[in-house]
């Protein structure tokens, strides 16, 4: 294809969008719309995929020395923990350490004063590098030398892994569900252009036009009509957001949400996705929708 028949094609393309400028107006808002909703829902997951991990991370195995054992020997146990490929580490509390933390955590209650240091057990606290794998860890800690017995939350480690599924299936169908609405929009906007000039697509058809001439225009205009929609939408996705956080920030005393900033971990992959689908659903919606016009 010559240069200059490229520009008057590109031309073309931009000229149609001004020419149908309601129906392009609505295609880039409710693009606009459907990515912001996409975009939300995406942070919003990913967000508390982060949360839940932080949680997730707080379930530990405790794991009780046999009091048979000598302090140096229930030391030595540790070497013997810290080996196992699941965990991540672990950490020795001495039975004057248990009985200091008791004590505590009771607000020094006097009804615990005669309990001794050696009515209490050592004992590890352990954290794992994946709590999807508690139970076989657990039953590997039981089959150590000297390990009394062993104190793992399973239904709250499973609890967390579950919410993990859900918000990421949900994700994957709300995104998928929002994309394809959107590209829907674009294809009926190209589709009423094409209606428009289906008489002269005709006559290109008769005077020898090729298919990829009388494309390139449509295919201009939904890939213009996307990316303006994305790149609109990303800039008031990355505003709402920020203004959220800041808002959420300010009323969070206690600091029970912890929100990962958008220029940080997620401004790339951001960019990635907003650029994508604009592209998909503009080319996309764009060639598939003038696919019934050619045969003419």
């Amino acid at each position: 294809m010559k240069i200059n028949n490229l520009g008057y094609l590109i031309k073309e393309g931009f000229h149609g969008i001004f020419l149908h400028g309601f129906m392009s107006f609505a295609a880039v808002c409710v693009t606009i719309a459907c990515l912001l909703i996409v975009g939300s829902f995406s942070i919003l997951a990913y967000n508390l995929d982060v949360m839940v991990d932080k949680l997730n991370q707080t379930s530990e195995i405790m794991v009780y020395v046999d009091s048979s054992l000598s302090d140096a020997e229930a030391r030595s146990i540790g070497t013997r923990i810290n080996q196992l490929d699941n965990v991540q580490k672990s950490v020795f509390v001495s039975r004057e350490e248990a009985l200091d933390n008791f004590v505590s955590d009771h607000n020094n209650n006097a009804a615990f004063n005669g309990v001794q240091a050696q009515d209490l057990r050592h004992r590890y606290v352990v954290t794992l590098e994946d709590n999807t794998l508690m139970k076989q860890t657990d039953s590997q800690l039981q089959q150590i030398p000297g390990v009394a017995k062993t104190n793992a939350a399973y239904e709250l480690a499973e609890g967390f892994t579950t919410i993990q599924n859900v918000l990421n299936i949900a994700s994957v169908a709300l995104i998928a569900m929002l994309l394809v609405i959107s590209l829907l929009i674009i294809s009926n906007t190209i589709k009423l252009a094409m209606y428009d000039r289906k008489d002269e697509i005709a006559i290109m058809k008769m005077v020898g036009a090729t298919n990829s001439f009388i494309r390139l225009p449509f295919v201009v205009e939904g890939f213009t009509l996307g990316m303006t929609g994305a790149i609109l939408a990303f800039g008031l996705e990355w505003v709402l957001y920020d203004t959220l956080v800041e808002r959420i920030s300010s009323v969070d005393a206690l600091r029970l949400f912890s929100f990962v900033p958008f220029t940080g971990e997620l401004l790339i992959p951001m960019v990635a996705t907003f650029g994508a689908a604009g592209l998909f659903v503009g080319i996309v919606g764009s060639w598939t929708s003038i696919r019934k016009f050619m045969d003419v």
